[in-house]
């Protein structure tokens, strides 16, 4: 059965896409931490980043930087954070994070409530920046 993730890919789910090549997607996180909050994705269903060839694993870095920098252009912050946790979804993900201290990294605080229109705003604001 496809993830999630892969059903976001085929279309067959809607998400706030951000960037996307032939190999790597990239959308906002629907429970974000902030503003900015996205995933990374591979294409190809991978459960475990490690598990991903390594010339694979590289593209998605360098494709994770193209997006974070356009992140940080967008969404006022000090740095934009990267974290690798795989346990939410069976399918390797990166999470690019806008931060201001390392508070801003805590999975157990609240999340951000956005209405569609925000999400769509945010979208913008960051495919600005490519």
């Amino acid at each position: 059965m496809a993830s999630i993730f892969t059903r976001i890919v085929q279309g067959e789910i809607p998400s706030y896409k951000i960037a996307e090549d032939d190999n790597y997607f990239a959308f906002l996180d629907i429970n974000p931490m902030g503003e900015g909050h996205t995933l990374v994705i591979p294409k190809r269903e991978v459960d475990y980043i490690f598990d991903i060839e390594e010339n694979e694993l590289a593209g998605m870095i360098v494709f994770a930087q193209r997006v974070a920098k356009a992140i940080r252009k967008a969404i006022p912050c000090n740095r934009v954070a990267v974290v690798v946790l795989g346990l939410e979804v069976s399918h390797a993900h990166i999470h690019l994070i806008p931060i201001n201290s390392e508070k801003d990294v805590d999975f157990r605080k609240p999340k951000l409530k956005l209405t569609p229109e925000e999400f769509a705003a945010i979208v913008e604001k960051i495919k600005k920046q490519f």
